[in-house]
């Protein structure tokens, strides 16, 4: 049975002066969510928003440090992080997820631990021969070489989102107008009254 404490988490919303929400990026490496993740996180951190990014790469290096990249372990990487983004989420807290999190019932069961409109899965669409193009660790060389087993988009599948709430495609947009994309569809979540406030500016502007 959870623990109950004097603090919920609507007076820790109420203190943060915003709702607790996930905003979790999903994609092939080198697809740019660790780079459009850190820019959203520093974004929402100068608005006063606050946020902690979880990176599938440093998660590795101490919570899940005992996974591989097994189907199973994989399972287990994101299970665990799934746990984790609820917490910082009761906390009433941002959290930015970036893991390549490649099978859709696995980010589906993360979706269900959280309440509608909570949980923002964020597909970070890029072709795959970009990717391997960019290659920024080396790590689709090596892949390719057959150095790496189980290495998702090359010898273990990927399984692209149906329904993700949003779809970035980073072969086609700067990473500000990722940013902006995301932080405007993440604001209605959680502060739905500065979305509103914007709107209403912007109907202003445009009838002048």
């Amino acid at each position: 049975m959870w623990q109950k404490t004097k603090v919920n988490r609507v007076a820790r919303e109420n203190l943060h002066e915003h709702k607790g929400a996930v905003v979790w990026f999903t994609g092939l490496s080198g697809s740019g969510k660790s780079t459009i993740a850190a820019e959203l996180e520093w974004h929402l951190y100068r608005q006063g928003i606050h946020t902690y990014l979880l990176d599938g790469d440093n998660v590795r290096l101490g919570l899940n440090e005992d996974l591989g990249f097994s189907m199973r372990d994989r399972e287990e990487n994101i299970r665990r992080v799934g746990h984790l983004a609820k917490l910082f989420v009761d906390a009433g807290m941002v959290v930015i997820v970036a893991m390549i999190s490649p099978l859709r019932k696995d980010r589906e069961w993360v979706r269900s631990l959280f309440a509608q409109g909570e949980f923002i899965e964020t597909f970070i669409d890029c072709p795959l021969d970009i990717c391997i193009e960019r290659d920024p660790k080396g790590l689709y060389k090596k892949a390719l070489a057959g150095s790496i087993p189980d290495f998702t988009g090359i010898s273990s599948p990927y399984e692209h989102p149906i329904h993700a709430d949003l779809t970035i495609r980073t072969n086609q947009v700067r990473i500000s107008e990722a940013v902006s994309t995301i932080e405007t569809h993440l604001v209605a979540q959680i502060i739905p009254e500065r979305s509103s406030q914007t709107l209403q500016k912007t109907h202003v502007l445009h009838q002048r």
